[in-house]
């Protein structure tokens, strides 16, 4: 339990918090990193397309970081669970659940996105192994291979079309009836692409690899893998909210540009920001949000030196 006073105060231990905290000390920036260490990416075996770190689990990218930043004992990493943040006298009090109260000009809230999975029996199983979300991070892997994508909706059509990239081999799978026109329905047959609108009632797997999708009235449809349109992220942190923020209609955090807030010196970003970043864009929106603040201080500190000679 101790209080302290820094420039910055990240709320947040992935590669844009990281990213943010490096770019923040090599500034000379005082910074409290604050981590709860349970990253969305946990479930993922390994990382692709982070430059120089293609392949790697997650927690191996961050423990070379962490390793890394302890050359800068102006960075401060620590384990706890932020409480509460609030705005007094131009100043944000971070209080975390280990009792630690941390004062800061400007606080950079990168907790991103949770996943909520849809309720289907053996989802959980096959989820970061061979069903993903993206396929930038993860179609290499699965290229060629006769794949599910699950999804409804507007979104779905455009998010095969991008699959079908990687693999010519996919059935949609809808979980019920399919939200879609008949236009893009004949638009699927056209490609060869059948559509599956019975209800899901499980995922049958062997040691994360998807072998079939079985569907209400026992039909099975062997897969070798999958990805989904949306994993039914929702904010980790409603922490930007409370102070003021809003959300848009997508359930991101409004900022502009470089994750600057509508509140003076809160700035949002990764995953809260755009809701899938990827961990080379995370990583980029931090050192962009750290050469933002670090300007900003920069001047601020000038504009009081001449005034004072």
């Amino acid at each position: 339990m101790f209080s302290e006073r820094v420039d910055v105060a990240i709320l947040g231990g992935g590669p844009g918090g990281l990213s943010a905290a490096l770019v923040l000390g090599r500034s000379l920036r005082k910074v409290a990193l604050i981590d709860e260490g349970k990253p969305r990416n946990q479930v993922t075996v390994k990382s692709h397309g982070f430059l120089t770190r293609d392949g790697l689990h997650p927690s191996a990218i961050r423990d070379i970081a962490h390793e890394q930043m302890k050359y800068y004992p102006n960075v401060q990493i620590s384990k706890d669970v932020v409480q509460r943040v609030e705005k007094t006298n131009g100043l944000f009090v971070t209080k975390t659940k280990k009792g630690s109260t941390i004062l800061s000009k400007k606080v950079i809230a990168a907790m991103g996105m949770r996943d909520h999975l849809p309720d289907i029996p053996g989802i959980k199983e096959v989820y970061g192994k061979t069903l993903f979300h993206c396929p930038y991070c993860d179609g290499w892997e699965r290229k060629n291979e006769p794949l599910a994508v699950f999804g409804n909706g507007e979104a779905l059509i455009p998010f095969v079309k991008i699959i079908y990239n990687w693999s010519k081999d996919l059935i949609v799978f809808t979980n019920g009836k399919a939200e879609i026109s008949d236009e893009e329905k004949q638009e699927l047959m056209q490609h060869k692409i059948h559509i599956k609108e019975t209800p899901i009632t499980a995922i049958r797997s062997s040691d994360g690899k998807m072998e079939q999708v079985i569907l209400k009235g026992g039909e099975a449809i062997s897969r070798k893998g999958g990805f989904m349109v949306t994993t039914g992220e929702k904010q980790a942190s409603m922490i930007p909210a409370l102070l003021g923020v809003p959300l848009n209609e997508k359930g991101e955090y409004e900022t502009d540009e470089h994750g600057q807030t509508a509140i003076d010196g809160l700035f949002v970003i990764g995953d809260a920001k755009n809701t899938f970043t990827s961990l080379i864009g995370a990583a980029s929106q931090g050192y962009e949000a750290g050469v933002r603040i670090n300007t900003e201080f920069a001047l601020e500190e000038w504009d009081q030196s001449g005034c004072s000679s």
